[in-house]
């Protein structure tokens, strides 16, 4: 909690400790324009840079020193917790997929979409695929070519089809339990997933059936037809676990091992991969994370010398001395998330960059830990999901060879909870 009794420390100050921010910001922008893409940018290199320039800002301390705070930060427990969780979805993820476990729900979803009901339908089987994988660019890869397909056999626009299962995609991105926003902004926070859920869900699902009911009426004269493929339901039973399991309190940790013991034996019971390809999936679901795990162990480590240098504390003061209720410091720090994630074009790292300084705020105000989780992502996966150089609408219009700002007019799921988030805020329901 911030010490009210602390030295105010001048702007000039507090700007020189936030320079490290600045600066990689600033090289954010100037790259990306150089390549002419955002995803060119290699966001660690980009922290290992701001993190050199943040240690050279500590003068009064020898090097030693200076790597200490560094480490110290960079190693916290919640952190080195965060990362176990990110180590095991990573893990379960690949696994799941590599044993046919997507495409099998795919295809479970899609076989209960009635022939009138396709629009609809894409959004809910979107919903549900991204809420089980825990990931937007996933539930993307997987639907969006189905989407395109299925849009050449019905009177409607791609850009709306193709809209439907990216606003379902991020859907999932925000609840689910092994969704990596949701494990940042829970451990950040310090709150516990399912209370975290419980919390969201009262946003996330109105805005969801706003939706479906705009869906329904969009698409009630469709008429199409669809070959769907082999419904493995034993395929689907992982992530059924893991979201009932997640849904019961279970630790997350225990959670994600016994799914990716199911996901083997489920896998090498049905031929999908043996002992040893099971085991190259475990592996390089791992890997696949092994950069997101060195960015975040970097990100604590740079905020740690920031807060050394008195930035954290200058930041808190300067967002919240005009803040006169938990209203305002809600606010305060939907708009601290949504600045980030346009800065980044990346949600989970936005939570990541503001995690700490939120909870700060969070203390300061006695706002419950659950609503200001939900906050941050909430806020990070409405302006991330209407990115168009978000790498979701990138991706999605690749697949459908459409312009991503094509897609952005029919993204109504992501509009509806962004203002639904900001109604709760102003009657104090989240």
């Amino acid at each position: 909690m911030t010490n009210e009794n602390a030295p105010v420390i001048s702007a000039k100050r507090g700007l020189t400790a936030l320079s490290p921010l600045f600066l990689m910001i600033a090289l954010f922008a100037a790259l990306s324009i150089y390549f002419h893409d955002f995803y060119k940018v290699p966001l660690l290199i980009l922290f290992i840079v701001a993190s050199i320039y943040a240690l050279c800002l500590l003068r009064n301390k020898k090097i030693e020193e200076r790597l200490a705070i560094f480490s110290r930060c960079a190693a916290d427990p919640n952190l080195l917790l965060m990362i176990w969780i990110f180590i095991l979805a990573g893990a379960f993820v690949s696994s799941a997929k590599a044993m046919g476990a997507v495409d099998a729900t795919v295809n479970l979803t899609l076989m209960l979409i009635p022939d009138n009901m396709l629009l609809v339908g894409l959004f809910v089987a979107s919903c549900f695929v991204s809420l089980s994988i825990g990931t937007s660019v996933g539930t993307i890869a997987a639907l969006v070519p189905v989407a395109a397909g299925l849009a050449q056999h019905a009177n409607l626009a791609m850009p709306l089809i193709v809209a439907a299962v990216v606003g379902g995609a991020f859907f999932g991105d925000n609840l689910s339990f092994i969704s990596d926003t949701t494990v940042v902004a829970t451990q950040t926070q310090g709150c516990k997933m399912n209370d975290k859920f419980k919390t969201n869900s009262f946003i996330a699902i109105p805005a969801a059936l706003l939706a479906i009911i705009l869906y329904i009426w969009m698409g009630l004269d469709v008429e199409q037809a669809h070959a769907i493929g082999n419904v493995s339901i034993e395929k689907v039973l992982p992530y059924i676990f893991v979201l009932i399991a997640a849904l019961l309190s279970i630790n997350v940790l225990v959670v994600l091992t016994l799914g990716i013991l199911l996901t083997g034996i489920i896998g090498i019971a049905t031929g999908a991969y043996d002992l040893a390809g099971w085991f190259e999936c475990l592996s390089a679901g791992i890997i696949s994370m092994a950069e997101l795990i060195i960015i975040s162990m970097l990100a604590g480590g740079l905020l740690g010398v920031i807060r050394e240098l008195g930035g954290i504390s200058w930041l808190l003061r300067t967002l919240t001395k005009n803040v006169k209720s938990k209203r305002g410091a809600k606010y305060s720090i939907a708009v601290l998330v949504s600045l980030t994630n346009l800065c980044t074009a990346n949600n989970t790292i936005a939570i990541l960059t503001v995690g700490n300084l939120v909870r700060n705020i969070a203390q300061r105000f006695n706002i419950d830990s659950r609503k200001t989780a939900s906050i941050l992502d909430i806020f990070s996966c409405c302006i991330q999901g209407c990115l168009p150089y978000g790498v979701q609408l990138l991706m999605a219009g690749g697949l459908a060879a459409i312009s991503p700002l094509e897609i952005i007019p029919y993204l109504y799921y992501p509009f509806f909870l962004f203002f639904i988030a900001l109604l709760a805020i102003k009657f104090d329901r989240l």
